[in-house]
């Protein structure tokens, strides 16, 4: 038995320790652990509701969109507050755009790199490359000579000693990718870097800037007049439907063709990585008002045991439903480290009680992470882009089944083979498939709404505090690309008087609960052949697969654990 450590793992947003325990080549186990803090929850209390959306907001630097959202829908909840149905329009559209721009950046930047072998695009003929990227894609820089120039620049690369990537898992005996797929795929790499930094000039159009747009409790901060140089004019207008024509090209010749080229190597990998069977989604993408949840895109609900038969309503109101455990994370509760609490009533009570740093390992250590244990009706529950398509697809929702089927039958595998790292990776680029579609019409209507002079973007109802009650609570969903984030609110005398996150990473990345059920990263990882223990590539490419997205600290030590600096908001 042998337990292998990795720590950190790179690739994703913030500080992730897996450590996996490995018999005969297979992990028997896994422990997932988040080693920073974030503190943002106690820095709300006692702040106007109205500004919480600007400082959560920056728990993230790449989904920084979603808690905006998910953070004035929790104030409009607790207000009884409506959103315009421009401003609604212009909500999803921003939205989607995240969802392309997210999906694309993970699949080459933060995942890719788990199935590409960088050195072996060396071998690679470019004329080959060619012929065979336009055989599956109109992308007009599938040259000859722009892969040649491309395979110049790795050779240099190579030459140079590879930068960051050097100690990478260049020729794992793992990798099966052809010479020329790695060099199409390092070529797309490249492509999307320079591609993905005009997309988020949408959230710029809309949102003032990016990362971390602007939004508004009560709508959207920003006027339609297509005659006026201060408002979003025919000119904005015009930039975003050129975005958006240039990001259909992009997923569409690029990404997803590039995405299942590469899964038909990997067909072994639907056996593995599958992990729970149960899904959660909050749904999103509303077309009738947020409160009128069956006209939502995504659909809001869980399935249980993989049985698409049946998707059980979820209620993040109600207090049986969703709580958090801490059996073993580093946060203690008044009522015990067994109790569950619902959100409204959350704690937020660092505990510190693992090892000094640096350490070899978190085994014998009862607590090992500083992520909560979320749970539905205590169920573990997956969250993500797989999560959302099961719902709706056990849901009937025809568009989500129409390309889940197109695409399982371009790769000649069957429904189940979704359960798995590889289903997973492939739901994420049928989210943005989607996202890219939804993203069309919700501009087409916005534009509808232009013509006819319907552009108000703001509800001002219930702006001023001494409109509200002393005491209101309100829940603000939304489907991050990663999957299932909630705010609970609880206001008092027009102030926060608690505040509470629950992240998609922290259903999918948590310890342990009380009756010691593994959550995703853990259980996923369970049954994974590992071919070389020094260079664990398949733990990678699990974790890789939920794009993991762990909130920063502000607290900061060195690698002796001495504390360095605290950030002060007052």
């Amino acid at each position: 038995m042998t337990r292998v450590v990795v720590d950190p793992v790179t690739r994703i947003e913030g500080h992730l320790r897996i450590e996996a325990v490995i018999e005969n080549g297979v992990i028997t186990d896994a422990f997932s652990a988040g080693t920073m803090i974030r503190g943002l929850e106690k820095i709300l209390i006692g702040r106007d509701p109205r500004d919480a959306w600007a400082i959560t907001e920056r728990v993230c630097g790449v989904c920084t969109t979603v808690h905006a959202l998910a953070s004035v829908r929790a104030v409009e909840d607790a207000l009884g507050v409506e959103v315009p149905p421009t401003a609604e329009l212009i909500r999803n559209i921003m939205m989607a755009t995240l969802y392309v721009q997210d999906h694309v950046v993970h699949f080459y930047h933060l995942h890719a790199l788990d199935w590409v072998d960088i050195v072996n695009a060396l071998k690679a003929d470019p004329k080959k490359a060619a012929e065979l990227a336009s055989s599956y894609s109109k992308w007009d820089k599938n040259t000859a000579s722009y892969f040649s120039a491309v395979q110049d620049k790795i050779k240099a690369f190579a030459a140079s000693g590879l930068g960051i990537f050097a100690n990478g898992y260049w020729g794992h005996s793992a990798y099966k990718l052809p010479p020329e797929v790695n060099l199409i795929a390092v070529a797309h790499y490249l492509d999307a870097l320079e591609w993905q930094k005009d997309i988020v000039k949408i959230h710029a159009v809309f949102g003032g800037k990016n990362p971390h747009p602007n939004y508004l409790v009560g709508g959207v901060p920003c006027s339609i007049d297509v005659n006026e140089v201060a408002a979003i004019n025919t000119e904005r207008l015009g930039l975003v439907s050129r975005l958006i024509s240039q990001a259909d090209e992009f997923v569409n010749e690029v990404y997803i063709p590039d995405l299942l080229t590469v899964a038909s190597f990997y067909k072994d990998w639907a056996k593995w990585g599958g992990g729970l069977s149960n899904y959660l989604s909050y749904g999103e993408y509303p077309t009738k008002g947020y409160s009128q949840v069956e006209s939502f895109k995504y659909a809001r609900g869980a399935v249980l045991n993989r049985d698409l038969s049946t998707v059980h309503p979820v209620n993040p109101r109600d207090s049986q439903e969703i709580k958090e455990y801490i059996a073993h994370s580093w946060y203690s509760y008044e009522g015990g480290d067994s109790a569950g609490i619902h959100p409204w009533s959350g704690e937020t009570k660092i505990s510190y009680t693992g090892p000094k740093p640096p350490f070899e390992t978190l085994e014998g250590y009862e607590k090992y992470s500083f992520l909560k244990t979320p749970r539905w009706k205590d169920n573990a529950m997956e969250v993500g882009p797989l999560a959302r398509l099961i719902v709706s697809y056990a849901a009937g929702h025809n568009d989500v089944k129409e390309l889940v089927g197109q695409t399982l039958g371009k790769l000649g595998v069957p429904l189940g083979a979704l359960f798995s790292t590889l289903g997973r990776t492939a739901a994420r680029g049928l989210d943005a498939a989607l996202a890219m579609i939804w993203l069309k019409d919700f501009f087409a209507q916005l534009m509808e709404r232009v013509k006819i002079n319907e552009v108000s973007t703001f509800n001002n109802e219930r702006w001023d505090p001494k409109t509200w009650p002393a005491d209101a609570e309100g829940v603000g969903l939304a489907e991050a690309p990663r999957g299932a984030l909630a705010h609970w609110i609880k206001i008092h005398n027009g102030k926060i008087d608690n505040y509470q996150l629950v992240v998609p990473t922290t259903w999918n990345g948590s310890p342990r609960d009380a009756r010691q059920q593994r959550s995703s990263f853990e259980q996923s990882l369970i049954g994974t052949p590992v071919a070389n223990i020094e260079q664990p590539v398949e733990i990678l490419r699990t974790i890789h697969s939920f794009d993991p997205c762990l909130a920063c600290a502000v607290h900061l030590y060195d690698p002796q654990g001495r504390h360095l600096h605290k950030v002060s908001f007052e």
